[in-house]
């Protein structure tokens, strides 16, 4: 029975008249306001401010601070309930290259302004590039001046470069002409600014220039470090030579293509005898220096980063009874030097090529009841290595967290955290 055919039948069945009418008239609320009518049915529901600012900060990775500014930039955007939240993580991690920066900068922490201090105090860590070089260069006085604008600030990075003659700069020149270019010193109204802002934790130096009393000037500044990574041109005793730096570091990271002198890091270190836990070496440094450490602070080490370990350097490690996690970026020595390793260790750090013998890690990996974590990087055919299945599997079994990257970038990464 066709759909049609029903409404004939049912014509058929009931003949009686009905008289049906419609009554089509709008609402007068409707015709006075029906933009406002729709409106109230499509209104979605608000999402609390505090929902959105747990999702941003779970959106946040700390590991990866440039992929966050984009997604950031995009939130601020989206309405102005969303900005200010969005723009507190952007402000978390600054970086000041140049006067334009600075000016952006002091106008959104304006002190006089709520908003303004509310982003200053969101600030954990700064980056500054001091460049006379560059364009709008950032000077040392506005530099200061924002560092005294974020009270919480914890970690800061400098990057000091030296002065060329106009034309004689060539991109891409190796860092030992890049370091004898003279930079000045700081200036006392600079370091007067810097000593009445906040007590950072973490100094992170890069010295491009041939000043190499520069370092001991802020070392001076900030008698709260607990963390020091310089790199550059290898720092000198201060002159005059002035009392031993202060602070009780706990972590000390280096990258020099030639080391300090043993004085400068005795003068540095005198302090820090009961504190530093952790060595991290991203060159090569002098056999004289890397044994002076082991041999002065191997009782309190429990991390040790290097590029090698040669058959000399492992020999020595026996020394550190309480370490607890050690990496080589090139594991030539790798096998000797875990044998002598306390068997507490709890992370392992390897380069892994096709050469590199693994069976020492393996024993490790079955018999170590203290093992947690191995990482590995691999390089120069490693991905084939024969025994990397085996390294996997033991792994698996004894339930190892096994971690492995394919760049040396990532790898150090892992090394710093």
């Amino acid at each position: 029975m066709s759909f049609f055919h029903f409404f004939d039948l049912f014509q058929h069945q009931y003949n009686s008249e009905l008289d049906v009418s419609f009554h089509l008239t709008i609402p007068q609320t409707q015709l006075l306001n029906p933009i406002l009518s729709v409106t109230k049915q499509c209104l979605p529901s608000r999402i609390p401010l505090e929902v959105i600012m747990i999702i941003m900060e779970a959106a946040y990775d700390e590991e990866d601070v440039e992929s966050n500014r984009g997604l950031l930039r995009s939130l601020a955007l989206v309405c102005r309930d969303w900005s200010f939240p969005a723009q507190r993580l952007l402000f978390r991690h600054v970086s000041l290259n140049s006067q334009a920066h600075y000016l952006s900068f002091a106008s959104a922490t304006n002190q006089s302004t709520e908003r303004g201090r509310v982003l200053g105090d969101a600030v954990y860590s700064m980056r500054a590039s001091l460049d006379p070089n560059q364009p709008g260069r950032l000077s040392q006085l506005n530099f200061a001046q924002a560092v005294t604008r974020c009270p919480n600030l914890h970690e800061l990075g400098i990057s000091l470069y030296g002065s060329v003659p106009p034309g004689d700069d060539i991109v891409g020149s190796p860092d030992s002409s890049r370091m004898r270019r003279p930079a000045p010193s700081f200036d006392e109204d600079a370091l007067a600014l810097l000593r009445s802002g906040p007590s950072i934790n973490t100094l992170r130096f890069s010295n491009w220039s041939e000043n190499r009393q520069s370092i001991t000037q802020l070392l001076n500044v900030w008698t709260s470090l607990k963390v020091l990574v310089i790199s550059g041109t290898p720092p000198e005793l201060p002159s005059p030579v002035s009392e031993p730096f202060p602070c009780a570091l706990e972590k000390l990271r280096m990258n020099f293509q030639t080391s300090p002198s043993v004085d400068f890091l005795r003068w540095l270190l005198l302090n820090s005898g009961d504190t530093l836990c952790a060595l991290e070496f991203e060159r090569e440094p002098s056999t004289t220096v890397l044994h002076y450490l082991i041999h002065t602070h191997h009782a309190m080490l429990t991390s040790l980063s290097l590029p090698s370990c040669s058959r000399a350097t492992a020999r020595v490690l026996d020394k550190c009874t309480n370490l607890r996690n050690f990496f080589v970026e090139d594991a030539i020595s790798f096998p000797v030097a875990l044998k002598k390793l306390s068997p507490r260790f709890e992370h392992v750090g390897f380069g892994l090529n096709k050469e590199t013998s693994l069976q020492a890690v393996l024993e490790a990996v079955k018999v170590n009841q203290s093992l947690q974590t191995v990482s590995v990087n691999i390089w120069n055919g490693g991905k084939l290595h024969r025994q990397l299945p085996s390294l996997k599997m033991a792994c698996a079994s004894r339930g190892i967290h096994l971690r492995i990257t394919h760049d040396i970038q990532v790898f150090r990464g892992i090394v710093v955290r």
